[in-house]
């Protein structure tokens, strides 16, 4: 047993893949040697991935595997033997495909698979060697990692070409000190590297052995291996900087992963432009310094952008100022373009530019922005009067109007990436009221799982709006998300939603959220059926009512409730009511378990009875006259008690109260499962007691459908 390395030395990998094929590289050369037996228990892998490299360090990895004994299934007895039981021509060369000859028929063993006897043959299966095993592992790595895209590119011979992301100019493969003799991409293992391209010591590093491959870049190579380590001592050097001029980093993970995946060794250095630039707001700033020049922006103690920023650099020269300088000297074009794109924007207004949507393809067959920018603001205005905020309406109309102006500016033009939030700044800029400036740029919001809502109730009715839209324009012509597929992103629109109706209360349903969008299309613009198997149509609606209440699934699993929890309310109250009823559920569970179980059990007992009764759906009340069992008429007598009080609390909200009250009817329905026959022979009697179950299930389920909370 000895600790194993393996390096793949090449040119610069895509940045925002490095940590990714680290990873990859190491857990699927682990993987395979762990299959083939060569690694041991307690072997751990660590992954090393820098700019220039891929590596994995694997401990406790033997020389040879083990041999084991294995059963080799070959053939049905019936296929392989014949009627006096002699091996079948079948039978005999399979065996010798085996390596086994006619002799091994004798050593045969018959087994029952369940469905017939089955020839088995024992082997001795050798060990893999490691010089075979790494072989094989790294064939396998090499074909699975994730690239984003291969590149072709010709070996030293001239004549052979090879695929993978970057051209490879080094392998290395050692168990302990010794050379592994494998190979990959046309190149010969060995035990030398390369460090850095300008700081190493010298131009190769001989690796001693697998246990000093980290430190002997470190010391030799100037190269910090692994990509966790050199990440955290970005962030170190960072907030070091930042400290010293009273100020912090702007915080942002990707960017700290994709310069980890730029540097072999991190060096921090502070540059600083002009405060002209300050003028243009610091999300555009922030936005050209981090995507174009990888800067990390410097933010004061109230998070306002200062014009300093920090540069991580690749190399650490004794004098910093030349690389300060030239990084200075290329962002500044960056923010004097920003700036004039800021300053020309602001010469025409944001209604001005309106018309200039009807020049700009939303989709093929739903239209233009234009287009859809006046749907939406017929359908925000339409939500707003739905929630009794008709004094908003002319805000939200303002608001919605506005919504899309900013995507024919130059700004955006430039950085989509700033598409509601430049918005907002030139409504400002106009003068426009703040409540409407701020809906103009929260109406994409939330843009992502976690994403804050938008901060008023203008920006609610219109980023409804602008989902809605989307759901049942892009439904409405067939674009429905499939397994993993959803190109526009429909669950994530879905998911907002349910949120804003959750998260704000918003005391409207979705079936009606959902015929209000519909009907902003032009007549015949959208497919208002579809068809479900041989004999269902369903209407859009419906449809898209149930994709919504999907993702409400999902979204109250996040929040902490069970699946099944989650099923019980989702189809019997609008979203603003889902956390309040199973909030009472929950109380109503923890104080009163015995009495709950029982409740549910005793509904979906109930429910299960009534939907193989074959009564028509138009139910008329059970007659207290036609019970003939006390248990019956006890029961009946309880629900009519209780119902008038427990309809009244959950129609105000009282959920946890309507909940208590419900309890109560768990005893009389228990006894009248355990007392009663529900179908009687007599039909008159069998019906009552299928009215009287219908009227119980009417009540117990005023909170949430018990049924689905049974044990």
């Amino acid at each position: 047993m000895s600790n194993l390395l393996v390096e793949l030395f090449v040119e610069e990998l895509p940045p925002k893949a490095l940590k990714k094929l680290g990873e990859a590289f190491s857990s699927l050369l682990f993987e395979s040697l762990k299959l083939q037996g060569l690694t041991a228990e307690n072997s751990v892998t660590t992954a090393f991935a820098t700019p220039r490299r891929l590596a994995a360090h694997i401990t406790e990895v033997t020389s040879k595997a083990a041999d084991k004994q294995v059963a080799q299934k070959l053939m049905p007895a019936s296929v392989g033997l014949d009627a006096n039981g002699k091996a079948t021509p079948a039978l005999i060369k399979r065996l010798q495909a085996l390596g086994a000859g006619e002799s091994a028929v004798a050593k045969l063993r018959k087994e029952n698979d369940g469905k017939a006897d089955v020839l088995f043959l024992d082997l001795n299966q050798t060990g893999a060697t490691l010089q075979a095993g790494l072989q094989a592992a790294l064939d396998e790595a090499l074909a699975r990692l994730p690239i984003p895209k291969v590149m072709a590119y010709q070996l030293a011979d001239g004549w052979n070409t090879v695929n993978f992301v970057r051209p490879a100019h080094g392998l290395v493969a050692l168990h302990g000190a010794a050379i592994v003799p494998v190979t990959a991409l046309g190149l010969d293992s060995s035990n030398i590297t390369q460090g850095h391209r300008f700081e190493a010591a010298k131009p190769t590093i001989t690796i001693k052995n697998a246990d000093t491959y980290a430190e002997q870049l470190k010391i030799e190579g100037a190269v910090i291996a692994s990509f966790a380590e050199r990440r955290a001592e970005i962030e170190r050097q960072l907030n070091a900087a930042a400290t010293k001029q009273n100020l912090k980093p702007i915080a942002d993970d990707a960017l700290l992963d994709e310069v980890a995946a730029l540097v072999e060794r991190p060096n921090i250095l502070l540059g600083q432009f002009e405060e002209i630039y300050l003028e243009v707001p610091q999300e555009c700033l922030i936005l050209t310094m981090k995507a174009n020049q990888k800067y990390f922006p410097l933010l004061d103690a109230n998070n306002k952008l200062t014009n300093k920023f920090l540069i991580v650099s690749n190399i650490s020269p004794k004098d910093p100022s030349a690389v300060i300088q030239g990084n200075e000297r290329v962002v500044r074009p960056r923010l004097a373009d920003a700036k004039f794109f800021f300053d020309q924007d602001r010469k025409k207004t944001l209604e001005s530019r309106i018309a200039g949507l009807d020049k700009v393809v939303y989709h093929n067959r739903l239209g233009s922005q234009g287009e859809r920018n006046a749907r939406v603001v017929k359908i925000a205005a339409e939500i707003a009067n739905q929630l009794g905020k008709a004094d908003l309406v002319p805000k939200v109309e303002q608001a919605a109007r506005l919504s899309k102006a900013d995507l024919v500016t130059d700004m955006v033009g430039e950085f989509p990436e700033l598409q509601g939030t430049m918005g907002r700044y030139y409504a400002q800029h106009e003068g426009i009221e703040d409540e409407i400036a701020y809906a103009i740029e929260d109406h994409y919001k939330p843009r992502f799982a976690g994403d804050e809502l938008p901060r008023n109730q203008v920006g609610i009715c219109v980023a409804l709006a602008d989902k809605l839209e989307t759901l049942v324009g892009m439904f409405g012509i067939g674009n429905i998300p499939t397994g993993d597929k959803d190109p526009f992103a429909l669950r994530r629109h879905a998911l907002g939603v349910i949120r804003m109706m959750s998260e704000k209360k918003l005391s409207i349903n979705i079936e009606q959220l959902l015929k209000i969008t519909i009907s902003a299309f032009p007549s015949g613009l959208l497919q208002l059926e579809f068809k479900e198997g041989d004999f269902i149509v369903m209407p859009l609606w419906i449809k898209l009512e149930f994709f919504l209440q999907e993702r409400a699934i999902g979204y109250l699993k996040d929040t902490g409730y069970s699946a099944q929890e989650a099923d019980s309310v989702i189809y019997l109250a609008n979203p603003a009511e889902y956390i309040p009823r199973l909030e009472a559920v929950q109380k109503t569970r923890t104080s009163f378990p015995a009495e709950f179980d029982l409740l549910a059990n005793a509904d979906k007992r109930a429910r299960n009875i009534i939907n193989k009764s074959g009564m028509s759906s138009e139910w008329i009340e059970a007659n207290l006259e036609s019970c003939v069992e006390p248990a019956e008429k006890d029961l009946l007598i309880k629900t009519r008690e209780l119902r008038n009080q427990i309809n009244n609390l959950a129609s105000a909200g009282n959920f946890d109260d309507a909940l208590l009250l419900t309890v109560q009817i768990s005893n009389p329905v228990t006894v009248f499962f355990d007392s009663v026959m529900v179908n009687a022979d007599n039909e008159n009697i069998r019906f009552n007691r299928f009215r009287l179950l219908h009227e119980v299930t009417g009540l117990t389920n005023r909170v949430a459908d018990l049924s689905k909370l049974a044990s």
